[in-house]
C-alpha cells in the first residue's frame, strides 16, 4: 500500500526486454536505501518488485500484463519517474490509499498556467469516469491528487509548486501518457452495492 506522495523523482538506467515481458533498472538512490530483493517499490504510481539493489539503483521485472496496462512500456532509459516505497503502519498517510494497481491509461491533453501552479486536464477511459468526483482523490503516475474537475472522458487536478518541481507532472507535455489508479475505496463502495440488487 502505498500514499501516492512521491519520494524522489528517479531515472531509468536501463530497459531489457525479455521476450513479453522487461527487466527495468531505475535510479533511485533514496528508495534503494533499506531496499532488498522482493520489496515493492511504486515507479510513476505501477508496484512493481524489486529483484537487484545495487549503487544506487534497482531493478525489477514488468510482464506483459503491467506493459499492456500501464504507461511503463514508453519509458526509455533517461525517462524521469515518481518513485514511492510502501507506507509503514506507523507512517501518518499524506495523500490516499493507494495500491500501485493501475485501471487505465490517462493523455494530458492541455496545462493552464497560473501564478505559481497549473491546471492539468488528462483523458480519462470512458469505465474510469464512474469513479471520479469533484475533489475527490486519483493517483496520477503514482502522484495523490485531488480532482478539480470530473468529466465522462476527462478530468482535471490543479499542481502546486511542490508537485510541478519535484514529481514528472511538472514536465510532461500534451500527449504524454500516465498511469490513473482511482480510489479503492469506491470500488469497493461500487462493489457492494452491485451485490444488493
Amino acid at each position: 500500500m502505498f500514499t501516492g506522495i512521491v519520494e524522489e523523482l528517479g531515472e531509468i538506467v536501463a530497459i531489457e526486454p525479455a521476450g513479453d515481458s522487461a527487466a527495468i533498472t531505475i535510479h533511485g538512490p533514496l528508495v534503494t536505501e533499506d531496499a532488498v530483493h522482493g520489496a515493492s517499490i511504486a515507479v510513476n504510481g505501477v508496484c512493481l518488485t524489486v529483484v537487484e539493489v545495487k549503487d544506487g539503483a534497482f531493478t525489477a521485472d514488468a510482464i506483459k500484463e503491467t506493459l499492456d496496462k500501464s504507461s511503463l512500456a514508453a519509458l526509455r532509459p533517461g525517462s524521469k519517474v515518481n518513485l514511492e516505497r510502501p507506507v509503514r503502519l506507523h507512517d501518518r498517510l499524506g495523500g490516499h490509499l493507494v495500491q500501485g494497481h493501475v485501471d487505465g491509461v490517462g493523455e494530458i491533453l492541455s496545462r493552464e498556467p497560473g501564478e505559481r501552479w497549473e491546471v492539468v486536464t488528462i483523458s480519462l477511459p470512458g469505465d474510469l469516469s464512474r469513479y471520479l468526483v469533484d475533489k475527490g482523490s486519483i493517483t496520477v503516475d503514482g502522484i495523490s491528487l485531488t480532482v478539480v474537475e470530473a468529466g465522462a472522458d476527462r478530468f482535471s487536478v490543479a499542481l502546486i509548486p511542490t508537485t510541478l518541481a519535484l514529481t514528472t507532472l511538472g514536465h510532461k507535455k500534451p500527449g504524454d501518457p500516465v498511469n490513473l489508479e482511482v480510489d479503492v475505496v469506491a470500488k469497493y463502495v461500487e462493489r457492494m452495492l452491485g451485490d444488493r440488487t
